[in-house]
């Protein structure tokens, strides 16, 4: 099949994947922003999509998403690995004229991303989402109980811990180098471009980008100032 046994088919997947990611992520980051402007207002948001069905239809669909992009981007860091030489390729110290060091370590983001994914479904899915779908509540150290839908109280709790929020920085700012390549990257593959408007892809995407992971950060910087300098 083309889109599994072409190059510019895994790519094209690739691409498609990423962007729609870059949606959820849109919408996820402005999502959370509510917290910093309303906790109750945020609550409401997690009320009304909780574990009903759309909000389950969507997680499996986001789930797919996520799985497909990394397993082709798996597939293509491999066969570009095999292509130029193995290993010998990462003893290069020097990066090429052109090339952004972003694309030279699209792996290594992708590791973080997923380590970080990890980290965000044990800190808040685990503690919300599935505890609606289990009809139970989650029990946090120093919370108690907490209601499936009190997501102002989870980001309050684990935002507040300095360690904790360091670590959402780092795998934000991962997020940001891996998206700023990608979108480009995938308005490049699926032919959106040309000569001109390729760097104007790349400064959109910046821009796109930079706004959407700015959303994330404030969250995390905002409830720890709450929780240390207020």
């Amino acid at each position: 099949m083309w889109l599994i046994d072409s190059s510019i088919g895994r790519k094209v997947v690739m691409s498609v994947t990423g962007s729609a990611l870059i949606f959820f992520l849109a919408f996820h980051g402005a999502m959370n922003f509510v917290a910093l402007i309303s906790e109750d207002g945020y609550n409401a948001i997690c009320e009304f999509l909780g574990a009903n069905w759309y909000a389950l239809v969507g997680t499996i669909g986001l789930a797919a998403l996520i799985a497909i992009h990394f397993i082709y981007a798996f597939i293509l860091e491999v066969r570009n690995v095999r292509a130029v030489g193995g290993l010998k390729r990462y003893s290069r110290k020097e990066r090429p004229a052109g090339v952004e060091w972003a694309a030279q370590n699209m792996l290594v983001l992708g590791i973080i991303v997923i380590l970080g994914l990890v980290l965000h479904l044990t800190d808040f899915w685990s503690k919300m989402q599935f505890q609606e779908i289990m009809g139970s509540t989650a029990t946090v150290e120093g919370l108690g109980q907490v209601s499936p839908t009190d997501g102002a109280a989870l980001i309050g709790y684990f935002f507040g811990k300095t360690h904790i929020a360091i670590l959402y920085l780092v795998w934000l700012a991962a997020i940001w180098f891996h998206l700023s390549h990608g979108f480009w990257s995938a308005m490049q593959t699926l032919g959106w471009n040309n000569a001109k408007w390729l760097c104007r892809w790349q400064v959109i995407g910046k821009i796109v980008v930079t706004i959407i992971i700015a959303m994330f950060a404030l969250v995390v910087i905002g409830f720890w100032c709450k929780a240390h300098c207020c």
